[in-house]
């Protein structure tokens, strides 16, 4: 942008806030919004309050994070928050209204009514996971079908997804990947010694504690592999659930298994660089970014067969059938005790690193919105 221009707005909603929040597309937005702000944008996320440390707006790297009430409730936290910050871009007017997954997308014809410009991302199809019913179902699938049919901008996080949205509903959509930001300067590493975690001995899963993340079949699976390692769940759950409850027993019923709860930045880091092995037998992602930042960070991994996994590429042998317990405990035990050799390891990490760069995703979404602007 010319730096005598006025600087274009970009307000991002759908999302539960920044920095340091648990979920994919907080990890998303947050790397993004500041790579934005070091193109020229003026960037603001409108976050829930109650997930927020502070009361009234910071700037926090550049990105302007603005809390906001919201219900707590799980069925009605993300639309009513989006419809509270739609009507307050009507007022304060940005460029850009950046709606983040489909649930919040049903207020885009509320932003469209308002004069407002619009880009959908999608993050997958949240009308699967495990958690929701029926009615909540065919809301998200409205949501969707609102976004990708109304919003002026449209943007999937895979290939699949993409294609499917095009073909679906008849408008372009562009395919613009997560990204991974790997750093690790050893500052967090207390943590092991916290928990009593042996680098180089454990495998890691760093997810929410939901059903579609499958934390039960890994714990099961860990309880069948050879003694001597570790699991360590960095993560936990935003509403206590009958799924969250049985996972804290079960893992506390089985030997090895610690649970961090949800760390982030240097902490988190820690978990990452110190693992022996990185494992996600989940049933239902957007773009796993977790799996991207293991492997940024060089770490072997195991992944469940489901589409968005696959579309990473990964060899087959780090596949595992989606459910398949035995295949997944055998798997684990012959890559925890054959670490991958260090050159190799190093190898992965740079090709992830040169694929998925944030700066080259926050390119692509500057380019996108210039686009819809005209210029």
């Amino acid at each position: 942008m010319d730096g005598t221009a006025r600087r274009r707005r970009v307000m991002f909603l759908g999302l539960r806030g920044i920095p340091g929040v648990q979920g994919g597309v907080e990890k998303h937005v947050e790397l993004l919004g500041v790579e934005l702000a070091q193109r020229g944008w003026e960037v603001e996320v409108v976050g829930r309050s109650r997930y927020l440390p502070h009361a009234g707006p910071i700037t926090w790297k550049g990105v302007k994070v603005s809390p906001l009430w919201a219900p707590r409730r799980m069925a009605l936290e993300a639309l009513v928050h989006t419809c509270l910050g739609v009507l307050r871009a009507g007022v304060t007017r940005p460029d850009i209204v950046h709606i983040h997954a489909v649930g919040p997308a049903l207020m885009v014809p509320l932003a469209r009514l308002l004069g407002l410009r619009v880009v959908v991302t999608h993050h997958g199809y949240d009308y699967d996971r495990e958690k929701w019913g029926g009615l909540a179902r065919r809301m998200l699938k409205l949501g969707e079908r609102l976004g990708m049919r109304l919003s002026h901008g449209r943007i999937a996080i895979s290939n699949e997804v993409a294609r499917t949205m095009a073909g679906r509903y008849g408008r372009p959509v562009a395919f613009i990947p997560n990204g991974v930001a790997v750093s690790h300067d050893g500052s967090g590493d207390a943590i092991l010694a916290e928990f009593g975690i042996q680098p180089k001995r454990y495998a890691l899963l760093a997810a929410r504690f939901v059903p579609e993340k499958r934390q039960l079949d890994l714990i099961r699976a860990f309880a069948k592999t050879a003694p001597g390692y570790q699991l360590v769940l960095a993560g936990g759950a935003e509403f206590e659930t009958a799924y969250s409850r049985e996972v804290v027993e079960l893992a506390t019923s089985v030997p090895g298994v610690v649970l961090t709860g949800f760390q982030r930045d240097a902490r988190l880091a820690s978990l990452f660089a110190n693992a022996a092995l990185f494992v996600l037998p989940s049933s239902h992602e957007g773009m796993p970014i977790a799996l991207l930042e293991a492997m940024g960070f060089g770490l072997p991994v195991l992944a469940s067969d489901i589409v968005p996994n696959r579309e990473l590429h990964l060899a087959e042998e780090d596949y595992v059938p989606l459910g398949d317990i035995e295949t997944l405990a055998r798997k684990m035990g012959e890559r925890l005790a054959a670490p991958l050799p260090e050159a190799e390891s190093k190898a992965l990490a740079a090709r992830i690193a040169a694929t998925y760069s944030w700066s080259g995703i926050a390119q692509k979404t500057h380019e996108l919105y210039g686009a819809l602007l005209g210029r």
